[in-house]
């Protein structure tokens, strides 16, 4: 059957394209948010924006109601600090000392809500900063009425509650804060050590946090003073609603509850109105799969059986920017780790069944720049912050658009630009589309010249050849251990699959 088949919901539409202007990298990037009707500015100088303004045929065209809002937004989003949403000092040190100089939408408004002492619902896209939006009012109520086990973040995976551990000590290392990881697929004594130093803040997966609750002599959480739950919905979609239940039930009643989720599911309304009093609920997303306008997403429609010629073609394209290949299984994951380093591409893995040690080493290579590829499952799409991602490439389809979202979000972080490629072959189209429908908008389409991909053939056949053979080699090292995989544990939950 020919590919034009195929290709033929695709084709009839592409006269139809209104894409958006292109994301301009090199100067202020206006990000529209229609909850709150602000316009947020990139951290660029004021002689960038100045040149801009002076050079008003080198922008983006813009409606006319937006060219009149325009300079006083841009004014006000300019003139906006830390210290402008009552942050102390030594905090504002804390986030100049990270790079971050003015605040995000989600930050602009969560905190000063936080700091009013209210409940917070929090929903914004992947990459908001949604970290600081909560770290920053515990860490500043923290310095008011110092105490341990002052407050507890609940993360659905080993590696982002890692992230936020570091985070929290990032931002309070000049105020000497103390703070424990806990988490699963690590020896629970050394955790036990850390708890009974008496830490300010518990950063946890929930089943390793009931885990010590039920076991840990003397470890209470009675006189907790706040309640993070973060990635919400993604805590939910792990089953961890009972062991939600059972931590929630051991906690103070008195206490400040923030929730932050990137989608507002049925599961997470029931969850907050479970744990949160009188909520104010900040909504930065205009639906449930928004992505930011940074973010420059294509697609480039293949045959299948050339799936690897063309990434290999994409990846020396964009050799030495940092770039995420996201896959559908673990197998895959590994196969193209190994083909892309057989092309002289430096390339690593991360899935779930990599020991703890073994994915934050990964992660480690990977931020330090010692890998530019990172190939993953969909271990890494949720939460994780990874700065200065130049390029998602989607080499498997998610099977749904929320997941989507997640993987793009790697990119085009904090206001910066990035791209996003989705691969998608003639056994695609339907998923393709219906992902385009969830994002209200029709992607354009990446110019790729076949017959430029095909020069490499006969090394990529090669390479593939090899990757077949080094798996082979793995299987036989493993001699078939842990074959029987049964229900996951407690310990395990925070695993993912892949």
């Amino acid at each position: 059957m020919s590919q034009e088949k195929y290709m033929a919901p695709i084709k009839k539409r592409k006269l139809n394209h209104n894409m958006p202007p292109r994301p301009r990298s090199d100067g202020p990037v206006r990000v529209k948010h229609n909850a709150l009707e602000k316009v947020t500015i990139d951290n660029s100088t004021s002689e960038t924006l100045t040149q801009e303004e002076e050079s008003p045929k080198k922008q983006d065209v813009e409606s006319p109601e937006e060219q009149d809002e325009e300079p006083h937004q841009k004014q006000d989003a300019v003139q906006k600090t830390f210290a402008d949403l009552g942050i102390i000092d030594s905090l504002v040190d804390g986030c100049t000392a990270l790079g971050w100089k003015n605040p995000t939408p989600i930050q602009s408004e969560a905190i000063p809500a936080a700091l009013s002492g209210r409940d917070l619902i929090g929903l914004a896209e992947t990459g908001s900063g949604k970290t600081a939006a909560f770290a920053l009012p515990i860490l500043q109520s923290l310095m008011d009425k110092p105490q341990s086990f002052f407050a507890l973040v609940l993360a659905p995976t080993r590696e982002l509650a890692f992230q936020i551990s570091q985070q929290f000590e990032a931002l309070g290392a000049l105020i000497n804060v103390k703070c424990a990881c806990i988490f699963g697929g690590m020896d629970m004594v050394p955790q036990q050590v850390a708890l009974g130093k008496k830490p300010h803040i518990i950063v946890a997966s929930p089943g390793r946090l009931l885990d010590h609750l039920e076991n840990t002599k003397g470890f209470s959480l009675k006189y907790l003073k706040y309640l993070v739950m973060d990635e919400a919905d993604r805590l939910l979609d792990l089953d961890f609603g009972p062991i939600l239940d059972k931590i929630l039930k051991v906690l103070p009643r008195e206490r400040r509850t923030y929730l932050f989720s990137a989608t507002m599911s049925s599961k997470v309304e029931s969850l907050q109105r479970a744990s949160l009093t009188d909520p104010l609920r900040i909504s930065i997303s205009s639906s449930s799969h928004q992505t930011v306008a940074t973010l420059l997403q294509t697609y480039c429609f293949l045959p299948h059986k050339f799936k690897d010629h063309y990434l290999a073609f994409v990846m020396r394209e964009y050799t030495g920017h940092p770039a995420i290949i996201f896959t559908r299984t673990v197998l895959e994951a590994q196969r193209i780790a190994h083909l892309l380093r057989l092309l002289g591409l430096s390339a690593i893995p991360i899935h779930g069944q990599l020991r703890q040690s073994e994915r934050l080493g990964a992660l480690n290579k990977f931020r330090s720049g010692a890998r530019t590829i990172l190939v993953a499952t969909d271990v890494a799409a949720r939460g994780l912050d990874i700065p200065s991602v130049d390029l998602v490439v989607n080499f498997d389809l998610p099977d749904d658009s929320k997941t989507y979202v997640h993987r793009v979000g790697r990119t085009a972080r904090a206001g910066k630009s990035g791209k996003a490629i989705s691969f998608v072959s003639q056994y695609d189209v339907e998923l393709f589309l219906r992902t385009e429908r969830a994002l209200g908008r029709k992607l354009e389409e990446e110019q790729i010249v076949r017959d430029e991909v095909m020069v490499s053939a006969d090394q990529v056949a090669e390479a593939q050849r090899g990757a077949i053979r080094k798996l082979k080699e793995e299987a036989e090292k493993r001699g078939g251990k842990g074959g029987k995989r049964g229900k996951r544990g407690r310990d395990d939950m925070d695993r993912e699959e892949g």
